[in-house]
């Protein structure tokens, strides 16, 4: 529809003034960012054995020199250290691979072998980044891995450094934090789809790579495309302190449940003197709730975890190093940096919560937050993957809820109902871009995006308004020091002027819904049931797990689908046996593949099937 636009005056005007706030001359990042660099992969292109391309670090070369007037200068400068790709040298025996996926992957040298800390998102990654490694080292086998956290992209690429094969036969032990399993494979089942779709978004994925697209995602530059796996861990963290010796390197484990992940740890190297923060200590303020949407996470918890890591290790630590960014080096340089990431994380906890039992509402509080200028200036505290603004709007939500009290915010309209009215008493919708076209040029984008909002939702087929909010939403994003943000705004303005790009990158990964549980399954049943379409049904039928030899009785009524655990009895209209893997193929639609055997009256299932709805992966975002 419109081609990308220039930045405008008043977006360059608050790019220039934020390089004259920052203290841009500070190096000790690069320094830090590049100490220890080995080699790199060259070129940095990473295929699947079908011979697509998963990843490309080749595509940020643009970030170099100074800032283009479409990019916040801090957020430039924050790409450029995190586009860095390569073998870096932690110290002597310890490695990390930077660069080549969102996060970073670990190798710590034992006795004999190689232990490997998150190995990265994709299989085709984490192989790359372990040929980087033993370019270098040398072909040491991998005694170990360790999964840091339940994310993704610290486990989904095991499968490029161990094998079911060898962690069955005890070569490979793998390691992590109680309760991984369980939230690993969770925390995208129920809401996957719209969590996936708004994904894109976040991380750009339809966006090309450039100074008008983006430019990164503050955390890491993006996700990698390839095969995702799981293999279920052989020893499980529980306990503060458990000390474990792996291939002669001894590691002592501090529990951080809740805090980044509800599965997560940290754990210390005494040989090596060496601190791994996990997730939890990063150079940049990170999410209490993510763009993409996910459980608002507890910065009072956090912020004590990283209190409990400065006591427990703050002076036994030469370097501290983590599963995304670069190391720091120096006990005092450590202090500060894990008390800045903690003072972070409870200062918006304490304000947030002050000014909400003075009685403002999340909105008020996230514009009335400063932080202190010692975590403003500090680089490590600077918003470019969580931010002030919606972190503190996560804490309010945690605490209070959606509603903020208002009785008249109780029960408002949709945003379409909503914005026909609005348009039609601003007296139409051309009366509506006019204005709008008048704060645009002011510099009031956001108000501009208010107004563009309710005229694109009340008429979306408005040429106008669409062209007019893709060209407001793209000056946001040119001005945002947040990498998500920028995302965000750009994958807005992309989908008003060339459509809807659904989801672009939906990993395949059956090795993870391998692990869900007949329970997990179940649930995914019960939320995809159609209520109206179901409520004159009464179903109740048997389901036995095959592979687990376990039945479940499964009823529907009123809507509902519920399920218990208890023997199969006679009573049900229909009983049916299949695997869990199978039922997830029938969830696909293969209802015609042998493994199902159903007795009793067939139409139950058939019945069942029939009110059952699939989630969309190309819903709309930023139109009706």
């Amino acid at each position: 529809m419109g081609a990308k636009k220039p930045a405008s005056e008043s977006v360059i005007k608050a790019n220039a003034a934020l390089r004259e706030t920052l203290p841009f001359s500070d190096a000790d990042d690069f320094r830090d960012a590049d100490r220890g660099f080995l080699g790199a992969l060259d070129p940095g292109i990473v295929h699947s054995a079908d011979g697509s391309v998963v990843w490309d670090s080749g595509t940020y070369g643009f970030i170099s020199g100074e800032a283009p007037a479409t990019v916040n200068p801090s957020l430039w400068r924050q790409s450029s250290l995190v586009a860095r790709q390569g073998l870096y040298e932690v110290v002597e025996g310890i490695y990390q691979v930077r660069g080549m996926d969102l996060s970073n992957i670990s190798f710590i040298e034992g006795q004999e072998g190689v232990i490997v800390i998150d190995p990265l998102i994709s299989t085709e990654t984490a192989a790359a980044a372990l040929g980087l490694y033993r370019s270098h080292r040398g072909n040491r086998p991998v005694v170990a891995v360790i999964y840091t956290h339940s994310h993704v992209d610290h486990f989904g690429g095991v499968f490029g450094v161990a094998s079911h094969a060898d962690v069955d036969s005890g070569r490979i032990q793998v390691i992590a934090p109680e309760g991984f399993v369980e939230h690993a494979v969770a925390e995208n089942v129920y809401a996957g789809t719209a969590m996936g779709r708004r994904a894109g978004y976040m991380y750009g994925a339809a966006l090309e790579r450039g100074p008008q697209g983006t430019v990164g995602a503050g955390l890491g530059q993006a996700t990698s495309t390839g095969e995702v796996g799981l293999i279920v861990p052989t020893l499980d963290i529980s306990t503060m302190g458990e000390v474990h010796i792996i291939d002669g390197v001894e590691i002592e484990f501090q529990m951080a449940p809740g805090s980044e992940a509800p599965a997560e740890m940290h754990f210390y190297f005494p040989g090596f003197r060496a601190l791994c923060m996990a997730e939890n200590a990063t150079h940049t303020q990170h999410n209490l709730l993510t763009l993409r949407g996910a459980l608002v996470r507890d910065p009072r918890i956090w912020s004590g975890y990283l209190t409990e890591a400065i006591e427990a290790f703050g002076q036994r630590a030469d370097v501290a190093f983590a599963s995304h960014h670069w190391p720091a080096w120096g006990i005092e340089r450590i202090a500060g940096f894990l008390a800045t990431q903690r003072d972070l994380y409870s200062y918006l906890h304490g304000q947030t919560l002050r000014l909400l039992n003075q009685g403002f509402s999340g909105a008020e509080i996230a514009e009335m937050i400063q932080l202190p200028s010692a975590l403003e200036e500090a680089w490590n505290a600077r918003g470019y993957y969580g931010s002030v603004s919606h972190n503190v709007k996560a804490i309010y939500q945690r605490y209070m809820g959606w509603f903020d009290g208002n009785p008249a915010r109780l029960w408002q309209h949709t945003p379409t109902e909503a914005a026909m009215r609005y348009v039609r008493a601003m007296g139409g919708i051309e009366n509506v871009v006019e204005l709008a076209q008048g704060a645009f040029d002011s510099g009031d984008f956001r108000w501009a995006a208010t107004l563009l909002d309710h005229a694109v939702f009340a008429e979306d087929s408005h040429a106008g308004a669409r062209e007019l909010q893709a060209d407001k939403l793209e000056q946001l994003g040119y001005g945002a020091e947040n990498g998500t943000w920028r995302n965000f705004f750009l994958s807005g303005a992309s989908e008003l002027r060339d459509g809807n790009f659904g989801t672009p990158t939906i990993p395949d990964a059956p090795a993870i819904l391998a692990q869900l549980s007949a329970e997990q399954l179940l649930d995914v049943l019960s939320i995809s049931v159609n209520g109206p379409r179901a409520w004159e049904l009464e179903l109740v039928l048997d389901v036995t797990f095959t592979d687990l030899d376990t039945n479940y009785r499964v009823t529907l009524r009123n809507g509902v689908l519920v399920y218990a655990k208890r023997p199969a009895t006679s009573d049900a209209a229909a009983s049916v046996r299949l695997s869990r893997g199978r039922l997830l193929r029938l969830l696909g639609g293969d209802d015609s593949s042998p493994g199902i055997e159903v007795a009793g009256d067939s139409t139950v299932l058939d019945a069942l099937m029939g009110v059952l709805d699939a989630g969309d992966r190309a819903f709309n975002i930023v139109t009706p």
